[in-house]
């Protein structure tokens, strides 16, 4: 098998494994008793947001543990926008974040507040001054993904989050997708909440955190006990998350070397398929962009069909396709950059980890030339146009 979708969830690494293990079973006590049975799960819990805080240059206080990305997208949003409804009900974000904060916005929408959603350029990329255009005397949020999960572009975040700054407005970012990938500091990026996941960085599923920065008042997302310092009850999931504390400090241990060889491998395959399968198409800015992420669009095939064949082969792949209420809708960011329906619907996502080799690369694109030519003879579109450019 060879596993190009760690966008969608990385293998969690075996000191990842090894660091949750004693908190299912000898040190299984709950962080909030004081007994040592406890104290010792929440020494680990406090251990754990030392390692998440030091990735972006936060305090630990300012680290609240969530179920996932999901969730602090959602708490991020809907919180904020509770707390600052008497001041105004306008939120500022993009067209291509992630469906958690789209749909979170669109339950925003019904509950009395306003949106503007800022296009971006065919690379996926917001202008600044779109941003400060759009800012209006109500403007209570600001949300804009620090990478893409789609197209992997990276937004110029700091640029972004100095104009929020500069107008008093609060600042959140998905960092989903780029948290323990690239180097970040809140600080430099003029950030007030931040999201991240722990199974995108080899760590845990089901547990995520937010930032959020000293000073900021917003109110608790989940109520009940006094766990997260009284901003989220519920009794920790502390094998997650010392799972995510292990695989921060691993992201950390390792970022330079797994940048330096994905980015060699990414760019080697953007090279290959670029020059060896005609009519491919290149989404997301070329070098602006994670350093694992390769997004193609193929013309005259549908994706789906590409990522079955694919499978069959033993290569994991994603399209930028999504199925939706029993029908296959093409990709919101694909739209976003320009691509025409046709287009967006044979989208292929490939995203590497630092396990990967360069003899894997060459087994997918020699795999891929063969899947995209096949898809393309059963094609009338592609017979069409082969006939037009023929006469």
């Amino acid at each position: 098998m060879i596993y190009l979708d760690n966008a969608a969830t990385t293998k969690a690494a075996p000191e990842v494994v090894e660091a949750m293990l004693p908190y299912f079973t000898e040190n299984y006590g709950n962080p909030s008793t004081i007994y040592s049975l406890g104290s010792s799960a929440k020494k680990a819990v406090n251990e754990a947001r030392r390692n998440l805080a030091e990735v972006i240059g936060a305090k630990q206080e300012e680290i609240y543990f969530t179920a996932g990305g999901s969730e602090a997208d959602n708490w991020a949003l809907k919180a904020a926008a509770e707390a600052c409804g008497e001041k105004g009900k306008h939120i500022i974000t993009t067209r291509i974040e992630h469906h958690a904060v789209l749909h979170t916005c669109e339950y925003l929408e019904k509950r009395g507040y306003e949106v503007t959603y800022l296009e971006v350029d065919s690379d996926g990329l917001v202008d600044p001054e779109a941003l400060r255009r759009a800012i209006r005397p109500d403007t209570i949020l600001i949300s804009i993904m620090f990478a893409n999960n789609e197209i992997g572009v990276i937004e110029p975040i700091a640029e972004l989050g100095a104009i929020a700054r500069e107008h008093g407005i609060l600042f959140h970012t998905d960092a989903v997708q780029a948290f323990g990938q690239v180097p970040m500091n809140v600080d430099e990026l003029n950030v007030d909440m931040l999201s991240a996941s722990a199974h995108k960085l080899n760590g845990p599923k089901g547990v995520g955190m937010l930032y959020i920065r000293t000073g900021v008042k917003i109110r608790s997302f989940v109520h009940g006990g006094a766990q997260e310092r009284g901003r989220r009850a519920g009794t920790e999931n502390v094998p997650g998350i010392v799972g995510f504390g292990a695989a921060a400090a691993r992201a950390m241990r390792i970022m330079d070397e797994k940048m330096k060889k994905e980015l060699q491998l990414r760019d080697y395959l953007i090279g290959r398929i670029e020059k060896e399968i005609p009519y491919s198409r290149l989404n997301g800015h070329r070098t602006r962009r994670l350093p694992g992420n390769v997004n193609f669009s193929f013309e005259f095939i549908e994706g789906e069909s590409m990522l079955i064949m694919l499978d069959m082969k033993g290569i994991c792949a994603s399209s930028g396709s999504a199925c939706t209420s029993g029908s296959l809708d093409p990709s919101h960011v694909l739209l976003a950059i320009g691509l025409k329906h046709e287009v967006a619907h044979g989208s292929l996502r490939l995203t590497l980890s630092e396990e990967n080799t360069k003899e894997e690369m060459d087994l997918v694109v020699d795999e891929l030339k063969r899947i995209v030519q096949r898809l393309r003879e059963m094609s009338p579109l592609y017979e069409d146009f082969m006939r037009k450019n023929q006469a």
